[in-house]
């Protein structure tokens, strides 16, 4: 049975995955099938959506599909209602450094804007509002590639630049994946932040599960391939999240719920 995750039926749905499947070599390989989702569309509060689920079940396909980079074999993908199309503010920062080395930070953060015909004079003040905003102050002018800025930095660079088109939805597919710890903790608490500012719809992958329930307001687990959603967990944590926050009881508790939650897919299936 396909399972349909929406709290409030009747509420507007910014995103909404309908009977999903996709296959590979003419139909010989099953990775998703009749996958459903609707996330509600919360108007100036977003949501802040987080996938789990087991590597290669699908959960990077979903934001493709989203940002409109790839078609699923069969079933809809809808944006605000609509089939996904080029007019959609949909942005997507990917695990891998997506900057472009031969551009400085100040360019590459514009980058959008320049495509739009913005001025150089006006994009580069917005694109230096935007730099300010996730701490790369200093580093303007420097190439967008390692080693001149650590992989934190690289980061903060494609968040910077997704976020100068004011998304309504921005896809994060394990950007934190290759940090190390304590770079991985500073950016968590950095998202937080752009969230709380620019209140978007976030979908996040992530195998981490604290990270999962440190961010989101949501998580919904996918078993393996031929996957689909088979948990949907609210994280009732308080709204402004801080380190303070890994401290309480509940963060614990939904920590072990969430890790539960996974084993028991998996020895059921």
């Amino acid at each position: 049975m396909a399972l349909t995750f929406n709290d409030n039926p009747d509420a507007a749905n910014i995103i909404e995955l309908k009977g999903i499947r996709q296959t590979y070599d003419n139909g010989k390989v099953h990775i998703l099938e009749n996958l459903n989702l609707l996330i509600e569309d919360k108007a100036m509060q977003g949501q802040f959506a987080v996938i789990l689920g087991m590597s290669g079940c699908g959960k990077s396909t979903l934001l493709r599909y989203i940002a409109g980079l790839q078609k699923p074999t069969a079933g809809e993908v809808l944006v605000k209602g609509k089939e996904v199309s080029g007019d959609n503010r949909v942005s997507m920062v990917f695990q891998q450094y997506s900057s472009l080395p031969w551009m400085t930070v100040l360019d590459n953060v514009g980058l959008g804007l320049r495509f739009k015909g913005v001025s150089k004079t006006e994009r580069d003040e917005k694109s230096m509002e935007m730099i300010q905003l996730v701490g790369l102050d200093g580093h303007e002018k420097k190439y967008a590639q390692y080693p001149n800025l650590s992989g934190g930095q690289l980061q903060r660079v494609a968040i910077a630049r997704s976020l100068m088109s004011n998304p309504e939805i921005l896809l994060m597919d394990e950007p934190f994946g290759a940090l190390d710890i304590k770079t991985r903790l500073q950016m968590q608490d950095l998202l937080i932040g752009i969230w709380e500012k620019f209140s978007p719809t976030i979908l996040f992958v992530t195998h981490d599960i604290q990270e999962a329930v440190y961010l989101g307001d949501d998580i919904y687990i996918m078993k393996h391939a031929p996957s689909s959603f088979v948990k949907h967990i609210k994280v009732d944590l308080p709204f402004n999240r801080t380190r303070q926050t890994k401290r309480l009881k509940r963060f614990d508790e939904l920590v072990h719920l969430v890790e539960d939650s996974m084993m028991q897919i998996d020895s059921e299936d």
